[in-house]
């Protein structure tokens, strides 16, 4: 006689789902929890260095008695109006920017999506750009670069002839959109006074220096409305990997699925363009290293959030700390490292025949 034996899930792969009443369930695997656990860690102690790190830094050990609300004379300054404000805004933008990067990935099936590759961020900067030659100190700059941003997603928009559904056709316009964008924003930059010039670059450039809790709560209150959204999304995404044939069988709606993730993708990044400028590289980046860190398919939504918020603290404390870098805009931090990924990355896509 023969027994059957049941087959196992390969340990870190056995999957659940995180219910949050009736409607939500965020899928959930033992490998991302571990990870993510590892990884919120290391973006606390990122957070602690930041606060303490460096001649204005909180003493570490008066640090927990200062969170709590002890803070006085020079730690008190420090953790409201100087470092405080702009580690909140570092999260909160990280965050977004590796969710819209996990969204558009996922997607278009596709490791370059992100919205520096569709044109978003170029178009952000281009629009604060345009309203510092024109508009200067009749616009804000982040509405400007909100505008750029519209702007550029609804050219992308237009050239697709299928709006945001064809993700071939998306990304090749993007990358035209974006070309466009940087030419304008060069031009501003060039054209404009040597003193605008400078505050301009650091803006386009992405910039983290002085902000303020206001920025803080613009970028939550903007993560607080797509979250939900999201989480509500997470299932059909998961079955869209399979490809729109399965989706559409099982009732997923690929289409509509695709549309509304990429338009909250396009939120999340605005937002985050809003608060800190076009921060480059991040949601490109923070996708893949959640992915790889658990080498587990999906698209790893909460995980890309946490990798995101973790990789722009980390550069941001880079730029405060390293003398070498001298508190230049975190986004050429992200920059200088995305761009090696980007190199690796096409390199990798062209030898599997991708590109």
């Amino acid at each position: 006689m023969t027994t059957t034996r049941r087959a196992r899930p390969a340990p870190g792969r056995a999957r659940g789902y995180l219910r949050i009443g009736t409607t939500v369930a965020i899928p959930m695997r033992r490998a991302s929890v571990l990870v993510a656990v590892a990884l919120l860690v290391l973006l606390l102690a990122a957070a602690a260095a930041t606060l303490t790190l460096g001649r204005l830094g909180v003493g570490l050990a008066d640090l927990p008695n200062a969170l709590t609300g002890g803070a006085q004379g020079k730690d008190r300054f420090v953790l409201e109006r100087l470092r405080g404000p702009r580690l909140v805004t570092a999260l909160g933008t990280g965050a977004a920017l590796g969710l819209s990067g996990a969204l558009f990935q996922s997607v278009t099936r596709n490791p370059l999506g992100s919205p520096d590759v569709i044109g978003l961020s170029s178009g952000a900067g281009a629009g604060a750009a345009v309203v510092a030659l024109f508009f200067p100190g009749d616009v804000p700059v982040p509405v400007g670069a909100l505008v750029g941003a519209v702007v550029a997603m609804a050219t992308v928009y237009v050239s697709t002839g299928t709006g945001f559904r064809n993700p071939a056709r998306l990304v090749i316009a993007g990358i035209g959109v974006a070309a466009i964008g940087s030419a304008i924003t060069q031009y501003v930059v060039y054209a404009v006074e040597r003193d605008k010039a400078s505050a301009l670059t650091s803006y386009v450039n992405g910039s983290l220096t002085a902000r303020s809790w206001t920025d803080a709560a613009t970028i939550g209150v903007v993560l607080a409305l797509a979250a939900p959204v999201t989480a509500l999304l997470a299932r059909r995404l998961v079955v869209g990997e399979m490809g729109d044939d399965i989706a559409e069988g099982l009732g997923s709606e690929p289409k509509k699925t695709k549309s509304v993730a990429i338009v909250l993708a396009i939120v999340l990044s605005a937002g985050a363009v809003a608060v800190a400028g076009p921060i480059a590289f991040v949601a490109l980046t923070a996708p893949q290293i959640a992915r790889r860190l658990t080498r587990l398919s999906g698209p790893h939504l909460l995980l890309s959030a946490v990798t995101g918020a973790l990789l722009l603290v980390v550069a941001d404390l880079c730029a405060q700390q390293v003398p070498l870098l001298d508190d230049l805009p975190v986004g050429i931090c992200t920059m200088a490292i995305g761009g090696l990924y980007l190199g690796w990355l096409l390199m990798r896509e062209w030898r599997k025949g991708v590109l």
